[in-house]
């Protein structure tokens, strides 16, 4: 007898259709797995056969070949434990299944024939809906997540023998339907940041509105102790809530890297993500034999942190100009060439000098030119390029620490910031293109559009900024970028020579060093 359960598995974050294959016949008792299976596959035979005897069934005493079709497609992970044992009772003609071509199933299974939950359900099931499969068994605990894709019917049992219920038309489990909108509106709220706790920097605050307004990158410089840390993690704080779409992508990525938490359904917060200075670049754009998302995928839709810029390995600096230029990195490895996305907000931070006290209005910077030079050449000049915000984060002293008024609420700053967000969003409506969300996105033909042609007071301005700093062609699009977010904060329909001057100012790190 034969018997084929639909199942999937996850190529980086896409979902790929596996149909296990269960043959059984009346030769010598004997298990074989074949269709490119990694370990946890392989093990899954001594999970399969514990379960089912302890679900009360019995192992049939025949020879029995599982195939994993497509065959030329590598399979990995747990999830087929579930759709196994199934088609193994299916083929041994110990269980009746008329509607299982309906089914999708997916599920870890452990040896007293329970269901453990397993990660990637959500792209699994967004793949499998795109298939038209009816409805998805799953565990329990990943139901809610599953029931995001908002497709398939998605059943959660916590068992195997709960599963079998259902295929036979048994015992009618409820299905689990979650709308992802009202999750999010639910779950949203504050990580306890917020910008009123940050005393003085009204210079640095209003250079992080700008680039929370736009998408823009940025890099703050400053001496020890000036709070650049302390103003990069509240930057989400500011950012507008994310859309369902957007939390959607987010989750999917961090349910096929297993970093949801259990029982989570749905990210709601922009992620903010800060991998300590001594990662590698695999860690960082992702990697591996078979590629997984890297600190950059798993910042999507949110910010990427990089405390102390300089100390990083150049390599894995350098690494960062595909996935900044394009919203999405490409990992080639023998096994697989996989595409993660990648579209994040980078903050960086760095001290002005080795000594940390270049510009210092109390210490004495003890380095010499060429010593700050090479500290700065640490960042490659088409890195700086690609980041549009270079601001200074001077030392604060102890009058603005303990008399300064409190700062503003990250609240009051965020209403500014989503309303010049929805005003790009209504000029690139008519664009379609549903990538194209901020003016950070823009790329050279946009600027040509949106920015053009400058009032003479500020095109001369910008011409004379590019004359003196030598900037770059990149550069040149990157202030015009910024000053239309500096115009949408003022509600402006055009960009005039004070935005253009604001614009100017965050390229601190193209001027030549001073000591």
């Amino acid at each position: 007898m034969t018997a084929t359960v639909i199942s999937a598995t996850t190529v980086g974050v896409e979902a790929r259709l596996v149909h296990v294959e269960v043959d059984t016949d009346r030769k010598l008792p004997s298990f074989t797995l074949v269709g490119l299976p990694d370990s946890a596959v392989r093990e899954s035979r001594e999970r399969v056969m514990a379960a089912i005897r302890n679900a009360g069934f019995q192992w049939p005493r025949r020879r029995v070949t599982v195939n994993l079709a497509p065959a030329d497609l590598r399979k990995e992970g747990s999830a087929f434990d579930l759709a196994i044992a199934i088609g193994v009772l299916v083929a041994a003609e110990q269980i009746r299944a008329p509607t299982l071509q309906d089914f999708a199933l997916l599920g870890e299974l452990s040896l007293d024939g329970s269901l453990r939950p397993v990660r990637g359900l959500l792209p699994m099931a967004t793949g499998l809906g795109e298939h038209d499969v009816y409805a998805i068994i799953v565990p329990r605990q990943n139901a809610r997540e599953a029931a995001m894709a908002g497709g398939p019917v998605i059943y959660p049992v916590a068992t195997l023998a709960e599963a079998v219920e259902i295929l036979e038309g048994g015992v009618r489990i409820r299905p689990c339907v979650v709308d992802a909108g009202q999750a999010l509106q639910a779950e949203a709220g504050s990580d306890g940041y917020d910008f009123a706790d940050v005393r003085g920097q009204e210079h640095a605050k209003r250079a992080l509105e700008v680039a929370a307004a736009g998408g823009h990158n940025a890099v703050l410089v400053g001496p020890p102790g000036s709070g650049k840390t302390m103003l990069a993690r509240r930057l989400p704080s500011i950012l507008s809530p994310p859309t369902v779409a957007e939390a959607l992508a987010v989750t999917r990525i961090h349910s096929v890297a297993g970093l949801l938490r259990p029982g989570q359904a749905l990210i709601t917060r922009r992620p903010f993500r800060a991998p300590h200075h001594t990662i590698s670049d695999a860690g960082l754009i992702g990697g591996g034999r078979v590629p997984r998302p890297g600190e950059v995928s798993l910042a999507h839709h949110g910010v990427l942190f990089l405390d102390e810029l300089p100390e990083f390995h150049r390599r894995v600096v350098e690494a960062l100009r595909q996935p900044l230029e394009e919203s999405r990195v490409t990992i080639a490895r023998a096994a697989a060439t996989l595409s993660f996305p990648s579209r994040f907000m980078l903050v960086a931070s760095m001290n002005p000098c080795p000594c940390g006290y270049l510009g210092h209005s109390r210490q004495q910077c003890i380095c010499p030119p060429q010593v700050i030079e090479r500290y700065r050449a640490r960042l490659s000049g088409p890195l700086l390029d690609r980041i549009d915000l270079h601001v200074s984060v001077p030392a604060i002293g102890f009058d603005e620490l303990q008399l300064g008024p409190p700062g503003e609420s990250s609240s009051a700053v965020r209403i500014r910031v989503s309303g010049a967000r929805q005003r790009q969003l209504q000029r690139f409506a008519h664009e379609g293109d549903p990538d194209l969300l901020c003016n950070a996105h823009m790329d050279g033909r946009h600027v040509r559009r949106y920015c053009h042609p400058l009032p003479p007071k500020a095109g001369q301005l910008l011409r004379t900024a590019l004359d003196r700093l030598g900037l770059s062609a990149r550069a040149h699009d990157r202030i015009l970028k910024v000053a239309l977010t500096i115009a949408d904060l003022a509600n402006a329909d055009t960009i005039d020579d004070s935005h253009v001057a604001e614009a100017v100012q965050y390229r601190g790190l193209d001027r030549p060093v001073l000591t």
